[in-house]
This record gives C-alpha cells, sequence and structure tokens, in this order.
C-alpha cells in the first residue's frame, strides 16, 4: 500500500499534460499511471528485458537503454519532466546522470533511499549495515553501488546549479516535511537548472 501512495505522491509533483520522460521506469508502472490520472504522455527508459516487456504490455512507451551511457539521443529541454526515482543509487556516474536529467528536462524529480533515515543510523552504531524496506538488500549483495543522504543531494544540487523547487521524504507513503534527513526512507526532490 505504500508503495501505491508513494507512486500517487511523486505523481502530483508532474504538472498535469506534461510529456515525461522516466529514467529507469521499471515495468512502466508510473507512467501509465500519469497517463490516465494526469493526461501525460512520453517515455520510459529501462535496461531489463522483463521490465521493458511490462511496459509494452501496459502501453508504454519505452526505450531500452543503459543510462550509463547518458542521454545524448535526447536533446535540450526536450521533456517538460524527467523523473529519475530509485535510480540514482545504481548509477556509477550520479552526478553525470543528474545534470543529463536538468538538461533534458524543464524539471527533474529524484528520488533515492535516505541513509540518513533514523533506523539505517542505529543499524551502523550497531556495527551492521541497514537492512530495510527502502534498502532491502544485504551489503555483499544489493544493487545500490552507493548510498546517499537527503542533505547530501542538497549539496549536489548546489554544486551542479540546480535549483530545488520542492523537496522532502516518505515514510510509508506519508510526506515527511519535518527532520526528513532523520524521518523519511526516502528522498525526494523536485528541481530546475538554475
Amino acid at each position: 500500500m505504500s508503495e501505491r501512495k508513494d507512486l500517487e505522491v511523486i505523481a502530483r509533483l508532474v504538472p498535469p499534460g506534461s510529456r515525461v520522460l522516466d529514467l529507469g521506469c521499471g515495468t512502466g508502472e508510473l507512467l501509465a499511471y500519469l497517463r490516465s490520472t494526469r493526461q501525460c504522455t512520453g517515455y520510459g527508459v529501462e535496461l531489463d528485458d522483463a521490465n521493458v516487456l511490462a511496459c509494452v504490455q501496459r502501453g508504454v512507451k519505452v526505450i531500452q537503454l543503459n543510462l550509463e551511457e547518458g542521454l545524448k539521443l535526447f536533446d535540450d529541454r526536450s521533456f517538460d519532466v524527467v523523473l529519475q526515482l530509485e535510480t540514482l543509487q545504481h548509477l556509477r556516474n550520479a552526478e553525470h546522470m543528474l545534470r543529463e536529467t536538468a538538461r533534458v528536462g524543464r524539471i527533474g524529480i529524484v528520488s533515492f533511499p535516505n541513509f540518513a533515515h533514523w533506523p539505517n543510523r542505529l543499524a551502523v552504531t550497531r556495527g551492521r549495515m541497514p537492512v530495510t524496506r527502502a534498502l532491502p538488500y544485504e551489503w555483499y549483495d544489493t544493487p545500490n553501488i552507493r548510498v546517499g543522504t537527503y542533505k547530501d543531494f542538497e549539496v549536489l544540487a548546489r554544486k551542479n546549479g540546480l535549483d530545488i523547487l520542492d523537496s522532502f521524504g516518505l515514510q510509508h507513503g506519508h510526506v515527511r516535511r519535518r527532520w526528513p534527513n532523520l524521518t523519511a526512507s526516502v528522498a525526494v526532490f523536485k528541481f530546475e537548472r538554475g
């Protein structure tokens, strides 16, 4: 249930009628939801064969592409919104992809597991890497190649000349605006180029 609520919260950040590019779109669930509830159009970008097939079966336009290669096939500002949800932590060059997101879209929206969430901090003080709903893998078997915090992203955004339009944390489908770095397992940012 909370994953669906997370999707709905993030969807509200996307202006109705937007042309959307969803990087790492998975099965296309969010794009299908945006199409039906907010009359959005656009494409998903996905590498996994099974997810590409799921997108096609959902009627979502999808391009099979490795995000590590960048977004060269898209012109500057060719989309109203570029989504990068739960993707940044899987990329070797996250900063480059963040800049590409800002280049290709008028607005960027990113989300990622917030490593500074209090249960994660507690696990580390006990000498263990956390295993949670947002970070569900053991340290030796994770697809995440990096971890970051809500505060880390604020610094990265400033460094790259991005203006944060909105930011908050998500915890079990609920928005956390008060102390999101401590109280939320997922960080969400909406930004534009400065």
